[in-house]
């Protein structure tokens, strides 16, 4: 029978300051409205979580494409992946410059390539040859992203401090054939070293998405999502018969106690049940599913409306 579709996003997880707030959650809201939008119109959930994927990319709020945070030599270097669950085909990119939309690049090397990973200068000549324009490095730069750059240089700064606010984004979605898929997409780590590459492109760890059980989308400290392999890992409890949710949280907390990482997911199963959760004192996401939207930021925190009802609000500014 035809599945119900639902979209799940998250725009990061770690701590989301205050006057950011307000624009975390519309940012989150937009994302999952747009790609309900295409699963609504019969659309594919690969065509969903890339679309609700590159709508926060070039949302500055978030930590990927447009408002990527920067290296230790004040350049923004992205990573970001897709996976199809039908066929377990992905794509992703690394270490990339001067693109805008790091996800429509890792789309294409799925599509267009016998790789599931290019890096750097490589993803680059790729970019060229499939006629994606070049969008000069320092255009993806916010003044916020360069203030905080320049403050993690001090000599008496911790930028450890700073990477609680991590916003890496991603999507997870199935739809109407049952199909799942997801994406993720972050500018990593402020002040990270020239050619650190974290979770997000590495498939398993920044994301998973297989027929059979569901997809997944992490987001958090890359080197421990890493560790315990964390997309997979949630994935492999939903198929010992966990729900989404307790899946998720036990993921997480195995996380937490063997390595000391924090982190938050967003997953969907292959029956439609979907989960949020985040180890992280606050994480961003949205969801739609039966024409009804969810979202939140802190622990606890579920606003619902309409589709409709935030389709208006929308268009009349938040």
């Amino acid at each position: 029978g035809r599945m119900k579709p639902v979209i799940v996003v998250h725009g990061g997880a770690g701590r989301i300051f205050k006057e950011r707030e307000e624009g975390s959650r519309a940012g989150v809201v937009r994302a999952a409205l747009q790609g309900y939008g295409i699963l609504k119109r019969g659309g594919s959930a690969l065509d969903a979580v890339e679309e609700a994927v590159r709508s926060m990319e070039d949302d500055p709020h978030f930590n990927a494409g447009y408002g990527s945070v920067l290296n230790e030599k004040g350049e923004v270097e992205m990573d970001a992946i897709i996976m199809d669950g039908k066929n377990l085909d992905s794509g992703a990119v690394s270490a990339v410059k001067c693109i805008a939309n790091p996800i429509k690049l890792a789309r294409l090397v799925m599509e267009k390539t016998k790789h599931m990973l290019l890096t750097g200068c490589g993803a680059h000549l790729f970019a060229q040859a499939m006629g994606i324009p070049d969008t000069p490095g320092e255009t993806l730069i916010t003044e916020r992203s360069r203030e905080r750059w320049k403050k993690n240089l001090e000599p008496d700064s911790n930028p450890e401090e700073f990477q609680k606010d991590l916003g890496t984004v991603g999507a997870v979605a199935i739809d109407s054939e049952g199909n799942v898929a997801c994406a993720t997409s972050t500018g990593g780590l402020s002040n990270k070293l020239i050619g650190r590459v974290g979770d997000t492109a590495c498939i398993g760890s920044g994301g998973y998405a297989d027929n059979r059980s569901g997809a997944t989308s992490t987001t958090g400290h890359g080197e421990s999502i890493m560790k315990v392999v964390l997309a997979r890992l949630i994935l492999y409890h939903m198929e010992q018969g966990m729900s989404p949710e307790v899946a998720a949280d036990t993921a997480l907390d195995y996380m937490r106690t063997r390595v000391g990482g924090l982190g938050g997911v967003i997953v969907v199963n292959n029956s439609g049940e979907w989960a949020a959760r985040f180890s992280t004192k606050q994480m961003s996401w949205a969801t739609v599913k039966d024409d009804q939207l969810h979202y939140g930021i802190y622990a606890g925190e579920r606003h619902t409306k309409s589709v409709d009802e935030a389709l208006t609000s929308q268009s009349e500014g938040f």
